[in-house]
């Protein structure tokens, strides 16, 4: 067990060797692994952000109920009591008529026409705020109140969890297909890193092979050196991000406050920056596996 850990502490020290024997061409592989990196990790930052705000934000769907024009306010009381006894819905509102009407009177440019009327062509209504805002579930609410007595037109204001829904979705879905490509350029970008410096060591290597080192040996600090490039890369990335995140809140505080509002683009969650980073190590070390395993069987001893 000693041995083994002494031989991968030994691999560790060549692999920072490696780097620090070539800073400049590490430190450009890192940033550009950082900058490829930033781009999914900073839409994944604000899709958090927004969901935050929306999640907070007065955007619960509604029903408007219209009773027929010929409901007293009996079937309206009756409609009332059994909407309130309703589990789905958070919040019953009875608007009769008569406010409705003056509403209506207070909007510029009706106050004639509706004062030209003989009678208040407005019904009774009464608009409910459902607990869930999936949009089928509202649909289905929705054809359930349609069927109730004296209820005469049932509008739906589910338009906007549909879209919603649908544009955050096909968000993620754009972040996930940019993260993939650039994960396996990642992976290119260590995968010929690593195959460099088998060829700068070719001789070395086959020395190594003649004196009886192992195969696992031999590959053991290009892997280190392929996930610490990785690693490199994911720092370096959120570095970008909180950096790019910083700048941005600059004009987006402003805009917020404008509004009323201390709104500002977040941070990773630590558990998502460790993940970022790990998965930069991650993407390095398959790079510096593909590579080992395709030239390292090609050097044998002469």
């Amino acid at each position: 067990m000693k041995a083994w850990l002494r031989q991968h502490r030994q691999a560790i020290a060549a692999a920072f060797a490696k780097l620090a024997a070539q800073k400049s061409a590490a430190a450009l592989n890192a940033l550009v692994i950082g900058i490829a990196l930033s781009l999914p990790a900073g839409g994944y930052a604000l899709l958090s952000s927004l969901r935050t705000v929306v999640e907070g934000a007065s955007l619960e769907p509604q029903l408007s109920v219209f009773l027929r024009a010929d409901a007293r306010r009996a079937d309206a009381d009756a409609l009332g009591a059994r909407l309130k006894g309703e589990a789905r819905l958070r919040e019953v509102r009875f608007i009769p008529r008569e406010q409705a009407l003056k509403e209506l009177q207070a909007t510029e440019g009706l106050a004639e026409i509706i004062a030209a009327l003989n009678r208040n062509p407005l019904p009774d209504a009464f608009v409910v705020r459902p607990k869930t805002a999936d949009a089928g579930a509202l649909d289905a609410l929705a054809r359930e109140l349609r069927a109730l007595p004296a209820v005469a037109h049932v509008q739906a204001d589910s338009a906007w969890a549909r879209r919603l829904g649908a544009l955050a979705g096909t968000a993620r879905l754009a972040i996930a297909l940019v993260a993939a490509l650039l994960a396996f350029g990642l992976v290119a970008i260590t995968f010929n890193t690593i195959r460099l410096q088998i060829l700068t060591q070719r001789a070395e290597i086959e020395i190594s092979k003649l004196i009886g080192a192992t195969d696992a040996f031999i590959r053991r600090p290009f892997f280190y050196l392929g996930t610490l490039q990785g690693l490199a890369g994911g720092l370096v990335a959120l570095g970008i991000l909180r950096a790019s995140l910083a700048a941005l809140n600059v004009g987006v505080s402003e805009l917020a406050a404008s509004y009323g509002s201390a709104f500002r683009l977040a941070f990773l969650e630590p558990g998502d920056a460790l993940a970022v980073a790990l998965f930069s190590a991650s993407l390095g070390w398959l790079g510096a596996y593909l590579s080992v395993s395709k030239y390292l069987l090609e050097i044998e001893p002469k």
